[in-house]
């Protein structure tokens, strides 16, 4: 379920009621179907999440190589579904070097700046894809894209 959104609160009634005021005016709910879906994931052995661990593990390692090969920085301890990084100062926007590697090397990059102007110096790697295609990446990054 990688890239769904699902969520659960737990805090005082003072503030599960200013949430629930709120949330009625911005959204009705989870879809009932993503709910049950929810609830049969969680109860997975630890054997099945340690499992998807390193499946996250390869592929953010997997991401990480494909920063490096664009030249960008990052933090190495970074955690969750992406990985960003900040792109080298000699690139004019996040927009300009995920250009760059669309057109030079075929792979596409989401430029930072799509989620507000403090992502602009910024491009993102979504861990969503299977380590095939971020390996199928790396290399048409490192065999096309000039530094």
């Amino acid at each position: 379920m990688p890239g769904w959104r699902m969520a659960m609160l737990a805090s005082n009634e003072h503030f599960i009621r200013w949430i629930l005021k709120m949330k009625t005016n911005v959204d009705s709910g989870q879809f009932k179907p993503m709910q049950l879906a929810a609830v049969e994931a969680l109860k997975a052995p630890k054997s099945w999440y340690d499992g998807m661990n390193g499946v996250y593990r390869s592929r953010r390692d997997l991401a990480g190589r494909i920063m490096h090969a664009m030249g960008c920085r990052f933090d190495e301890n970074q955690v969750g579904m992406f990985l960003w990084g900040r792109i080298p100062d000699s690139e004019k926007s996040g927009e300009a070097l995920a250009d760059k590697i669309l057109y030079g090397a075929h792979v596409f990059i989401t430029p930072g700046s799509v989620f507000g102007s403090a992502g602009d110096r910024y491009v993102r790697v979504s861990l969503c894809s299977n380590n095939e295609a971020l390996t199928e990446a790396l290399n048409r990054i490192l065999n096309n894209y000039e530094l």
